[in-house]
């Protein structure tokens, strides 16, 4: 690898091991990889985070040849397939966190119960179709199911966050899973009172904005 590209694995580690600590995965589960040019760093399969250091992290190009001893995570196409449609997407996290995939596994769509929705760029979150793990149509789904957006639930599996940076996704994972939660709590309440396409319409040209500024790489963090 390159210096960049050590860099990149290093910060790639990092986001791995908060996302166990953000409780978005537990164990082997989930993944994530982060854009470079000419292809994408991605977490290795079944290795756990703490079991890792940064060379562990595969270097993919588009084409799906790898290099290194790991081999890439199993859902490596979800994150190649993104990278090539989605050209403004520079980092993917794909998790299965509790309430996300608590209402994943209902496969129905998130629907306008909260403005907050607005932030993953619609008027509500889909739910991408059910496929095998690691198949070229569960990619194809989720890819049907991020169309102008930045987020999405997988059928009985998980969610998957995209964002500009790894920073960025690990905020919006974090974000998605918290609006999760307070679906699946106002659902026990009874149905929620969503709001119209006026008032989501409006939340959303506010979020046209809101945040613009771009996230800092996450610093580093030492393997124990």
């Amino acid at each position: 690898m390159s210096a960049n590209e050590n860099e990149l694995a290093e910060e790639l580690l990092a986001v791995v091991c908060a996302m166990q600590e953000y409780r978005l995965n537990v164990g082997t589960s989930g993944n994530a990889s982060a854009r470079y040019d000419g292809g994408f760093l991605v977490t290795p399969s079944g290795v756990p985070p703490e079991c890792c250091c940064s060379a562990n992290m595969v270097k993919m190009a588009m084409d799906g040849a790898y290099a290194g001893e790991a081999a890439p995570s199993s859902e490596w196409r979800i994150h190649r397939d993104i990278y090539k449609h989605f050209p403004e997407t520079g980092a993917v996290i794909h998790a299965h966190s509790p309430f996300a995939t608590a209402l994943a596994c209902q496969r129905t769509d998130i629907p306008p119960f909260h403005y907050m929705i607005a932030t993953f760029g619609g008027e509500s979150v889909r739910c991408a179709a059910y496929a095998t793990f690691g198949t070229e149509a569960l990619s194809k789904n989720v890819l049907a199911a991020l169309a102008g957006r930045s987020a999405c639930l997988l059928a009985n599996h998980g969610m998957v966050v995209t964002g500009r940076n790894l920073a960025h996704a690990l905020a919006c994972a974090v974000e998605f899973e918290t609006l999760c939660e307070q679906y699946w709590r106002t659902c026990l309440l009874g149905a929620p009172v969503l709001l119209t396409e006026k008032e989501m319409a409006d939340a959303l040209e506010h979020f046209r904005h809101y945040g613009a500024q771009a996230f800092r790489p996450l610093a580093p963090q030492p393997v124990l």
